[in-house]
């Protein structure tokens, strides 16, 4: 197939999933499309963390920072300072650059197993700065957004984010939008120039290519997205703590992505579904069910060792990205 056929392929499969989704907010019972929305979010959080780990192989256990930073760059100033839900993403999107751009000029100036070690490090920081300024954030018991404050004026209109449909709607935009950046990213210059660093950084130098500044906009890029998942979150649920500061939602994305397919850009998708729903379904049949869970996980590996999607790709479906 001619490059044009294999990329007009891809983007018509990217767009059938987005309008599968549009769809199924006419067709989901109630507590399934509540629960579809925020596997949606937490998504998005995969595929910031899959750009950095799948794509330049990075491996960080730090991004619950950048989560949780624009979580808290869109929760605080609209909870404490009466900021619209526009200002208030855009504060938690500007926070996660800042926290990703900080973190990597100084973390990238490690490698490998000190990178992750720096990651986490750095995470666990915000974590506890998070727990300090408890009488701001109120750290574990957290925040709940007033629906009144998570509304934005249309003219004479409102668009309630409280709205079951409205929220869905909303995080099926976001994610659309950042699927496709990341289909954008992948498949660009600069996305190939990553692949070429996460195979070989050194002969990346040779070929004359700046791998620190490559490196530091993935994990800025990366950071952006997590955060914009984290403000979504915000103001879709209503709901901001310290939890998703900790090491848990670092460890998190890690998975969901292992499991959908490393740099895949459907990969982190599927493996946030899989993995929620398995957890939702076992959880109510038995207190054990993160045995259950580990179990599967344990055979999916076995089976699918690239993941689900990176497996597919070897074994039958090389056109996908």
């Amino acid at each position: 197939m001619s490059g044009d056929g294999a990329t007009a392929r891809v983007y018509a499969l990217h767009a059938v999933v987005i309008a599968l989704l549009v769809a199924l907010n006419y067709i989901l019972p109630e507590y399934h499309h509540g629960v579809l929305a925020r596997v949606l979010v937490l998504a998005i959080f995969a595929m910031g963390y899959n750009l950095l780990f799948g794509y330049v192989g990075l491996l960080s256990l730090g991004h619950a920072m950048f989560f949780a930073a624009g979580l808290y760059g869109a929760g605080l100033p609209l909870y404490h300072l009466g900021w619209g839900v526009v200002p208030a993403f855009a504060g938690g999107v500007g926070a996660g650059f800042l926290v990703s751009l900080i973190v990597g000029l100084l973390a990238l100036r490690t490698s490998g197993v000190a990178f992750m070690i720096v990651t986490m490090m750095f995470a666990q920081v915000f974590y506890l700065v998070t727990l300090y300024f408890g009488a701001w954030t109120r750290g574990d018991e957290g925040l709940v957004l007033q629906q009144q404050a998570r509304q934005i004026t249309l003219g004479t209109g409102t668009l309630d984010l409280t709205n079951p449909a409205t929220r869905y709607l909303s995080a099926v935009a976001l994610f659309a939008a950042a699927l496709f950046a990341t289909l954008a990213i992948v498949r660009s210059r600069h996305g190939r120039v990553l692949v070429a660093i996460r195979e070989n950084e050194e002969r990346a130098k040779m070929l004359g290519y700046d791998t620190f500044a490559n490196k530091l906009a993935a994990v800025v890029t990366s950071g952006v997205i997590c955060a914009a998942a984290g403000a979504a979150y915000a103001l879709l649920f209503g709901y901001v703590g310290s939890t998703f500061a900790s090491v848990q939602y670092s460890i998190l994305p890690l998975l969901w992505v292992l499991l959908g397919g490393a740099a895949t850009t459907l990969g982190p998708l599927l493996g946030t579904l899989f993995m929620y729903y398995v957890i939702d379904i076992t959880s109510s049949y038995t207190s054990a069910y993160m045995l259950i869970v580990g179990a599967m996980l344990i055979l999916l590996v076995l089976w699918f060792r690239k993941g689900v999607l990176g497996t597919l790709r070897d074994r039958w479906l090389g056109w996908l990205p």
